[in-house]
């Protein structure tokens, strides 16, 4: 009976737990904490963390070939779920103040240079293109897009950047404000915009349609990204499918926001995520996104000067493709500096401007590196 009962205790997680799954846990514990205290996107950081918790148990063998998480896993590895994902943000995603403002295309364009910053500095530090590319997208600020360009590129780096990528979305309230103080002036934080002109159905229901052909046929491999995103939005437009377009805002955006947190966080074992590239990783995306947002933010001080004072730089941090969560931060500081001062539906503009940018600049380092 002694001799049963020491062979069980040799099978349990505490006879066998490593310092690395330690040190993870501790990490899943604090991102909890983030989430469920702090409220920092509980909606990301709750399924993540918990994923990561999950994959660092000793001898549950969940991310093993058969495991529970190693199926839910298979979304992310085969690039299934970041089209879905971006269908659902389609379908709840308002393109009309970029329709009634099509220069803030450019200042989601200037966001997306911090992808290409750090795509130099990893290939100075030693990273091969291919994963310099995976490491440079986080500065889309845009989960999905990092995973969909990591699995094709450099699967063996998935864990960092997807919990990299992850992380820095639900920390934009937090990293951008202070890049945004730094790089304008009190005047320039106070610039009070014009009303955007009203935008037609017509406009709304070809937008989709016309976006789709343009880009697809400029950067092919994008299409996966472009086409859902635009897919989603065009059933929210065309007003003859809602309950598709409901069906994809919740049900659908539900099931994956689940599917993904466990999938990212369950990739985050001790194993693989402590590391010093792991390091290096999350350095670097901390340098392509607060590049990504500094290129909005100066792009957006350039049109202040050519439209004589009438653009509020602040909207062009909005330019990474957080959605919604990057055009609420410039609404925020813009309030605080001027009370009353309604920039949102401004920033909303190069926010969304921003989700195309970051997916026609993964659909770029595809085409020069996926072959």
């Amino acid at each position: 009976m002694f001799e049963a009962i020491i062979n069980f205790l040799k099978t349990t997680g505490y006879f066998n737990v490593t310092l690395s799954q330690l040190i993870m846990i501790i990490i899943a514990f604090v991102l909890m904490y983030l989430a469920i205290v702090k409220k920092y996107e509980p909606l990301l950081l709750v399924p993540i963390s918990f994923g990561m918790l999950l994959a660092n148990i000793p001898e549950a063998g969940l991310m093993e070939e058969g495991g529970f998480l190693y199926w839910i896993y298979q979304g992310v590895k085969l690039g299934i779920y970041p089209p879905l994902i971006f269908m659902g943000v389609g379908a709840m995603t308002d393109f009309g103040p970029l329709i009634s403002n099509p220069k803030s295309l450019l200042l989601g364009a200037a966001a997306q240079l911090g992808i290409f910053i750090t795509f130099l500095g990893a290939r100075l530090l030693g990273f091969d293109a291919k994963e310099a590319s995976s490491i440079g997208i986080i500065g889309g600020a845009d989960g999905p897009t990092a995973i969909f360009v990591t699995s094709k590129l450099a699967p063996h780096l998935l864990g960092a950047v997807a919990v990299a990528a992850y992380s820095y979305m639900a920390l934009v309230p937090i990293i951008q404000p202070s890049i945004m103080r730094l790089l304008t002036t009190k005047k320039e934080r106070t610039v009070v915009m014009e009303q955007l002109r009203p935008v037609s159905k017509t406009e709304k229901i070809i937008f989709p349609i016309i976006i789709t052909v343009l880009a697809s046929f400029l950067v092919p491999p994008a299409t996966p990204l472009i086409g859902s995103l635009m897919l989603g939005n065009l059933f929210r437009e065309s007003g003859v499918v809602d309950r598709l377009s409901k069906a994809v805002q919740n049900e659908l955006m539900n099931i994956l926001t689940i599917f993904i947190g466990l999938s990212v966080g369950a990739t985050a074992s001790g194993d693989n995520f402590l590391r010093l590239e792991t390091i290096e990783i999350i350095i670097l995306g901390l340098i392509a996104f607060a590049g990504g947002t500094a290129g909005g933010v100066l792009f957006g001080k350039l049109m202040y000067l050519l439209s004589g004072g009438k653009v509020n730089p602040l909207i062009g941090s909005a330019g990474v493709s957080a959605v919604p969560m990057a055009a609420r931060v410039s609404q925020k500081v813009a309030q605080e500096e001027m009370p009353g001062n309604f920039v949102l539906m401004h920033a909303m503009g190069p926010n969304v401007a921003g989700v195309i940018g970051s997916a026609i600049a993964a659909g770029v380092l595809l085409s020069l590196y996926g072959g």
